[in-house]
């Protein structure tokens, strides 16, 4: 089984070549860049290990989730990275976060989330369904295909969003599994037709942080990278 403790890779998955404009958000030796939401730079469980970021709840020290969020907002862009998580674990990739304690108690509240998931655990998906598995945009649309690999194996996310195109996708595993708009009047109706939509902000703020989730479970990221697309 593969651990967690794996060697940092500088290598881009399929679907997302090189480019000199791509940047890591990710050094693979500290969290500069990043801090908690809320919460400044009390790292609450999370590392790094062999160029390798990763969320332990076991290691914290205070019962409070700890969401990871960038310093740095973003508008138009793409982000690329691996993930793995540990058996039956959950987390996810949220953008368009606004970081305003006073109004948002959790980057949940304002941003949208690919989900990251153990695709075999299977009472979560009996229960949810498809539209919350790993790649979804959670709880408003499943992915096209289901091609997870196991839990404690790494998988690979471009998130492409692009607001002055109107143009949100995602490619997993090399697969384009989701495409959706960001604004205007089709996004709101997909949140009108969700949970979300009592929720005032959700999916409002086009400017805004990428956050990876603490769900309470382990989990790991590597080849952390961005661009601006305008």
């Amino acid at each position: 089984m593969k651990t967690f403790g794996l060697l940092f890779l500088s290598t881009l998955f399929i679907g997302c070549s090189f480019q000199t404009d791509w940047k890591p958000l990710f050094n693979g030796k500290d969290l500069q860049g990043w801090h908690i939401y809320g919460a400044g730079d009390d790292f609450d469980g999370w590392f790094v290990d062999q160029g390798v970021l990763v969320l332990d709840p076991s290691k914290r020290k205070r019962a409070r989730n700890s969401n990871l969020v960038t310093d740095l907002k973003f508008k138009d862009f793409e982000l690329s990275l691996d993930w793995m998580i540990s058996d039956n674990g959950n987390s996810g990739i949220f953008w368009g976060v606004k970081e305003d304690t006073s109004l948002y108690e959790h980057p949940y509240q304002t941003g949208p989330e690919i989900q990251i998931l153990d695709d075999n655990y299977q009472e979560y998906i009996d229960q949810r369904g498809d539209i919350n598995r790993a790649s979804s945009l959670y709880g408003i649309l499943p992915p096209s295909e289901i091609v997870s690999k196991p839990a404690n194996q790494w998988n690979s996310v471009l998130l492409h969003i692009d607001h002055t195109m109107n143009e949100g996708f995602v490619i997993y595993n090399g697969v384009r599994v989701l495409e959706f708009p960001v604004n205007g009047k089709l996004w709101q109706k997909l949140i009108r037709d969700s949970s979300f939509k009592d929720w005032n902000g959700f999916g409002t703020y086009q400017t805004g942080k990428i956050c990876l989730q603490d769900h309470g479970s382990r989990v790991a990221f590597r080849n952390i990278k961005i661009r601006n697309l305008n």
